[in-house]
């Protein structure tokens, strides 16, 4: 059976698609995946996913043309929109699979009532139940890390060796994009950092997207002198992956660089916003759970500060 997967939206949301594709693919499935633009390269990599197809955002008639010669059997779209579910119609997929929410629900043939926002389980946990729905013998368990990148211990000991690392590392990526809601400050990352720093058991290592050259800057005028890598991620996902998954633990908000840490195996340490629509319960990762620690903020600033110190203790215990 031909399967496209369906979720076109940023890179924690795609990766929280992965063991939906994968457990898909364990099952024998053909599996495609409709992506934007930002995730073909990271789902090109993965040997569970057979196509990749790239949503550039044309016209509802345009991307039916686009999906139609590949004659999927069924489609499970993980998120959905008008536009996405009237084009799965126009390019006669017979079996359509989605939640029961929005206006597009009328456009698929199957429809699942999960109520999202009442957060049950986890993201990723709702997106395989929704695949369970279409098949109802489908074995839901994957391997952890999910994803196992070539080369990557290769290209880790390179990084090492080009940047003097003898230590193993703690990152910290103190910027964040997508739907993340709470982050402490740069001021307070830096308390962070110089807390591991007195200790001197770890190489701090600060990373940063393409486009966050002028966070770095300022992030180094603020560690002027210290011991601290600075990283500019430039060489695509997949590259920045293989990075981060030889690191020892990887800090940050609930963005998607947390995500591809967690799918790569790596330890974290993430920060959620104080509310249930934001919070770990939804958005914790598909990667070992025992390998995931999260910290709530709340508004409160003295429960901030208290948790800030909770922090800096389990950073060099």
């Amino acid at each position: 059976m031909n399967i496209l997967v369906v979720r076109n939206d940023k890179l924690g949301d795609f990766i929280t698609a992965l063991p939906t594709c994968k457990v898909l693919k364990d099952a024998g499935y053909s599996v495609s995946v409709l992506v934007t633009p930002l995730n073909e390269e990271l789902a090109s990599s993965c040997e569970f996913i057979d196509k990749v197809i790239v949503d550039r955002g044309e016209g509802v008639l345009a991307l039916a043309k686009k999906l139609r010669p590949y004659k999927f059997d069924l489609s499970i779209t993980l998120f959905s929109n008008t536009r996405v579910a009237l084009a799965q119609l126009l390019a006669h997929i017979p079996k359509r699979y989605a939640p029961a929410t929005k206006i597009a629900q009328i456009f698929y043939t199957h429809r699942k009532k999960q109520r999202r926002s009442e957060v049950k389980m986890a993201e990723f946990e709702y997106n395989l139940a929704l695949a369970k729905s279409a098949f109802a013998d489908l074995s839901l368990t994957y391997p952890q890390p999910l994803c196992v990148f070539e080369d990557a211990k290769e290209m880790y000991e390179d990084f090492k060796k080009q940047y003097g690392i003898t230590k193993e590392v703690i990152a910290f990526h103190v910027g964040f994009g997508g739907s993340s809601d709470a982050n402490y400050s740069l001021d307070e990352y830096v308390q962070m950092i110089e807390s591991i720093l007195h200790v001197n058991k770890y190489q701090v290592v600060c990373t940063f997207g393409p486009d966050e050259e002028a966070l770095a800057q300022t992030m180094q005028e603020k560690l002027r002198n210290k011991d601290v890598v600075f990283y500019i991620s430039r060489e695509g996902l997949v590259h920045f992956a293989k990075i981060i998954s030889g690191f020892k633990l990887f800090v940050s908000t609930s963005t998607g660089t947390y995500h591809l840490a967690s799918l790569a195996g790596t330890a974290t340490l993430t920060f959620f916003a104080d509310t249930l629509f934001a919070s770990s319960k939804r958005w914790k990762s598909v990667g070992d759970e025992k390998l995931q620690k999260h910290f709530m903020l709340p508004e409160d600033k003295v429960k901030r500060e208290e948790i800030l110190e909770e922090v800096k203790h389990f950073l060099i215990r």
